[in-house]
């Protein structure tokens, strides 16, 4: 019986011995935990955080999702920074706040040029991607009258956040019709503010510029009558002549209540870093990017007109060579 009980206490022992060499056989071949292959597998940088738009637009929208991906995959702290525009984003990039930021190309051409809104170029940015196209949506009230961009002329108009792209790109298409801000009333609101100014009588019309659908004008539509009023094809390309970025949109029927599809203008939107942001930190976060598309158009439909083929058209600036390395494996 003595015999037995020391053999059994002699096996278990080996046996521990044999589970314990085992565990260290694999750590040092790399057959580690789950958080050894989080440190070999991460970031350099252990902070990224994304500048974005309104709680309710899709910048924000697909950012959060964006962040979400990015903390899971590489233990990170990332988060979203709600913002009033893409200026106030480029802004925070060069002073070094945001790893990370989604802006309009006008927004971004001015700044690396030092134009508008900036009174000199910005030096601390570089683009990871061309994104999916920011729609120049004009709404006005069924009963306003108001059918195309020049009949705007006396009327209370919402332009956007005052420096915000939305805004930048309505004064540059209001210019482009021989329109300036002292021929309207002008207010500058975000997407929600001014859907309720339209909602409540105080505007005729508003600028509410992104990604289709936009959520306010889609609430706003069950409550009032709209209409989305046209910008010709023609001024379009004109205007392209001085201003690259625009380019002619339709918007589909049905998109909102519109029976018709609607001609409009659109500037693309682009993904952009911080220049000092490691080569394989960038070639990470595009390369989760893009991997994550699936995921990111379940967030907000308007991430389904992003794509690996057109991530690289209308670049706007340098492109990051970490971003450059991610696109010459493809």
């Amino acid at each position: 019986m003595i015999l037995k009980k020391k053999l059994s206490l002699l096996s278990s022992l080996l046996l521990a011995g044999v589970i314990l060499t085992a565990c260290g056989d694999d750590t040092e071949n790399g057959g580690s935990t789950g958080a050894s292959s989080s440190s070999s597998d991460g970031l350099a940088t252990n902070i990224v955080t994304i500048a974005t738009g309104g709680a309710s637009g899709p910048y924000n929208i697909i950012g959060t999702t964006l962040a979400d991906t990015y903390t899971t995959e590489y233990d990170v702290n990332s988060r979203t920074q709600t913002t009033g525009s893409s200026v106030e984003n480029l802004n925070l990039m060069e002073q070094g706040k945001v790893e990370m930021a989604f802006v309009m190309s006008d927004a971004l051409s001015q700044a690396i040029n030092g134009e508008v809104s900036f009174t000199k170029p910005i030096e601390g940015v570089s683009t990871i991607a061309t994104l999916y196209p920011n729609v120049v949506q004009i709404i006005a009230k069924a009963d306003s009258g108001i059918k195309t961009i020049e009949d705007l002329k006396g009327k209370r108009v919402a332009v956007g956040d005052q420096n915000s792209g939305v805004e930048v790109n309505a004064r540059t298409l209001l210019n482009g019709h021989g329109i300036t801000y002292e021929d309207l009333k002008v207010d500058y609101l975000g997407y929600a503010e001014a859907a309720d100014g339209l909602s409540a009588g105080t505007l005729d019309a508003a600028f509410l510029t992104s990604g289709l659908p936009n959520a306010s004008v889609m609430e706003l539509a069950e409550t009032i009558d709209i209409v989305l009023v046209t910008v010709s094809p023609e001024k379009v390309e004109e205007i392209a002549k001085e201003h690259p970025y625009f380019i002619s949109y339709e918007i589909a029927a049905g998109v909102y209540s519109n029976e018709e599809p609607v001609f409009t203008a659109a500037v693309p939107n682009a993904l952009v870093v911080k220049n000092d942001l490691s080569e394989d930190d960038v070639y990470k976060l595009t390369k989760t990017f893009f991997e994550s598309l699936p995921k990111l158009v379940n967030s907000h439909q308007a991430a389904a007109d992003i794509s690996l083929e057109g991530a690289q058209e209308g670049i706007i600036g340098n492109l990051h060579p970490g971003a450059k390395r991610y696109y010459d494996e493809q």
